[in-house]
Order: structure tokens, then C-alpha cells, then sequence
């Protein structure tokens, strides 16, 4: 079996098996810092889209942690946006990306963690389907891809089947497991589409309304999601 949380880490860089930071290649870096999109499988998993681009505190955490962060940042801010005045929320909330380790988004547990990291990027890929871009043509360019990033056989076989696959919201929906999932899966969700597109759009509003996000948690998420995106 493929290791879910490796695969997702392997995209922005996450850590080697020692526990020792995992610089993430030099290519996939200047594309995220310059604005360029990242070709094949990152470009479409981590929303690097043409003219978007993750800003560099976000480049600097890496890994499933930038998900994570984002997530547990949203999810935080609306909780305390029920309890205390926006101007104390905001001074309070400045880091990027908080750290999450130990929370239910980036869980201790490796198994749990594992499903989570399946979720998301099943997630990421659905989202990227929203527009229908991805046809066989766009397959095969995303599969010559994969040998780059030295993904082994299982996890190559389960990206490709999951490209293949007709978009499947139902899918999405049953890794929501509980609510700081659902928070990440649409935040992952939301930083894999194009905010000008209508198709994805729709998908969002219809991703949120089965997720069953509180409004004010979704727009928390947007706008988390906007200030990672330049």
C-alpha cells in the first residue's frame, strides 16, 4: 500500500523518513515563487493554475503542513469570531499558517493521518475535474509527469486511476469524517480551482452545501485560501 501523506508532502516538500526537512525540487520551488505554473500532476493538485501562485510563507512550511495550516487557521478564526471582536481575532490570527500537529488536521496518528492525505487529494483531483480541462489528452501529458516525481508503482496506479475516474462528488463527500476534515478537504478544494471559473465555482457551492460548511466557516476558508494565492 502507498503512503498517502508521502505522496502529498511530495508535491511541496515535506519531511525525509529520518524526520529531517525535505527541500522540495528546484523546479517545483521557482515555479510557486515566480508565479510560473508548476507542470503536470503539482500544477493541477496544488493550484499553482497559470497566474497563481502560493505566497512564500507558504512555499516555506510545505508539505501536507501548508493544508493543514490553512485549514486550522480558518477553522480557528471563525470559532473565535463568535466570542470576540474582529480587530482581536485578526492580531491574534497573523501567522500564515499556524501550526496544526497534533490537531485533526494533520493528526499523530499515521493511519488517520494517511486517510486524511487520501481525502485531500482526492479531493484536490476532483476539483480539478470541475472545469472538465482534464480529458485524455491532458491525462497522458500529467502521467508522462509522474515518472519525475519517483512516486513508486502503487501510488502512481492510484493517481491515475483517480485522474481517470468521472468526477465523483459522492467520493469526495465520505472522507469528510468530521468537521475539521471537511474544513481541510475544502480548503484543499478551494486552492485547486480557478476563482474565475463558473463550472468550478459551482462545484465549490455545491462541494460546501454536501460538506454541510457553516457559511461563515466557508467564507473563512475563501479568504484564507485568497491570502495563500497571489
Amino acid at each position: 500500500m502507498f503512503d498517502p501523506k508521502a505522496l502529498l508532502d511530495q508535491f511541496l516538500g515535506g519531511t525525509n523518513p529520518d524526520g529531517t526537512r525535505k527541500e522540495m525540487s528546484p523546479d517545483l520551488k521557482k515555479g510557486l515563487a515566480t508565479g510560473a505554473a508548476a507542470t503536470g500532476l503539482a500544477a493541477i493538485l496544488l493550484g499553482t493554475k497559470p497566474g497563481r501562485k502560493l505566497t512564500k510563507s507558504a512555499v516555506k512550511v510545505g508539505g501536507a503542513a501548508v493544508l493543514a495550516g490553512l485549514a486550522y487557521k480558518a477553522y480557528s478564526r471563525w470559532q473565535a469570531s463568535k466570542n470576540a471582536p474582529a480587530e482581536d481575532i485578526q492580531q491574534s490570527m497573523r501567522d500564515v499558517t499556524p501550526k496544526p500537529e497534533g490537531t485533526p488536521f494533520l493528526p499523530a496518528v499515521p493511519a488517520v493521518q494517511d486517510e486524511l492525505s487520501r481525502a485531500i487529494l482526492r479531493a484536490m483531483i476532483a476539483a480539478a475535474k470541475a472545469d472538465g480541462h482534464i480529458d485524455a489528452a491532458e491525462q497522458q501529458k500529467i502521467f508522462g509527469k509522474l515518472d519525475e516525481l519517483h512516486l513508486d508503482v502503487e501510488a502512481k496506479a492510484w493517481v491515475m486511476d483517480e485522474l481517470r475516474k468521472p468526477l465523483d462528488i459522492e467520493a469526495v463527500i465520505q472522507g469528510a469524517t468530521s468537521p475539521e476534515a471537511a474544513a481541510e478537504i475544502y480548503t484543499a478544494s478551494v486552492l485547486a480551482i480557478d476563482p474565475d471559473d463558473p463550472a468550478e465555482q459551482a462545484y465549490l457551492a455545491m462541494l460546501a452545501s454536501r460538506l454541510k460548511l457553516d457559511p461563515g466557516l466557508k467564507a473563512t476558508i475563501e479568504d484564507e485560501a485568497r491570502k495563500a494565492l497571489a
